[in-house]
């Protein structure tokens, strides 16, 4: 049997995962795990992971068993012995196998690693926005830009993608704009804003939208994420936010108004 080289970007496939790249190198790995059976093989024990977990009954953890257990994940984290980047995504990597075979709360885990594990190509749309709004709420991913005035945002843009992203100023109406940044869905970059309402974070997407094509919005809810979907002006837009669903229901109906 012919074992294959290592391949160190292999590292990126869970990286991937976890939502850790961005839209630039997301790209460059898929292009590189086209033509890698190592990345390949990875990018598959993953996804079984993740069919493993769905299988799991959906249950409520108590907050306090919630707490212990990830008291006792952070003191049992080993200390890094590579480079603090590539020891990260080493440890994740191979706690993320322990855990699928051991791991005896998995199925409290489930919903939120269900939008986590499931790499773009398997998902749909609304699970692709939803991931991407999950990921950005880890520290220091919310914004590539953080304004709340939209003639500096919407300039950020200019040259990052092809397309001229619409921000709006809704403060007056109670959903301020905090700023922008990149993300990658749809196997394209696209654009975010990102609003917020109390402490709730909305996630608006956009990109470009066939010619003439024109949709009222649609309300979906996942687990506890709500968002609206609509097509307006050849943009197509996607609000995902945990805020209550009349709360949704406002902004998208401000921001249309909104000139």
């Amino acid at each position: 049997m012919i074992v294959p080289e290592p391949c160190e970007m292999v590292l990126l496939v869970q990286a991937e995962f976890d939502g850790e790249l961005d839209a630039a190198q997301a790209a460059t790995l898929q292009v590189h795990r086209a033509q890698c059976p190592v990345c390949q093989a990875a990018a598959l024990e993953l996804t079984q992971a993740r069919e493993l977990f769905r299988e799991l009954p959906y249950r409520t953890t108590p907050d306090a068993v919630r707490e212990r257990v990830l008291a006792g994940l952070d003191a049992a984290r080993p200390k890094p012995a590579l480079s603090p980047a590539m020891s990260l995504l080493s440890s994740r990597f191979h706690s993320w196998r322990h855990s699928t075979m051991g791991f005896g709360l998995g199925a409290a885990c489930a919903a939120a690693v269900a939008f986590l594990v499931l790499s773009p190509a398997e998902q749909s749309l609304t699970e692709q926005v939803i991931a991407g709004h999950v990921r950005a709420l880890q520290p220091g991913h919310l914004e590539d830009v953080p304004s709340t005035d939209q003639h500096t945002v919407k300039p950020w843009f200019d040259g990052r993608i092809d397309f001229a992203p619409p921000v709006k100023d809704l403060a007056p109406n109670g959903f301020p704009l905090q700023g922008g940044r990149l993300d990658y869905i749809g196997g394209r970059p696209v654009a975010a804003l990102i609003y917020q309402r109390d402490k709730h974070i909305i996630d608006l997407f956009a990109w470009p939208a066939a010619s003439g094509l024109k949709l009222a919005p649609e309300f979906t809810e996942r687990n506890g994420y709500n968002v609206l979907h609509w097509v307006d002006n050849n943009t197509e837009l996607w609000a995902v936010s945990d805020v209550a669903p009349d709360q949704l229901h406002k902004f998208v109906s401000d921001w249309e108004r909104s000139p």
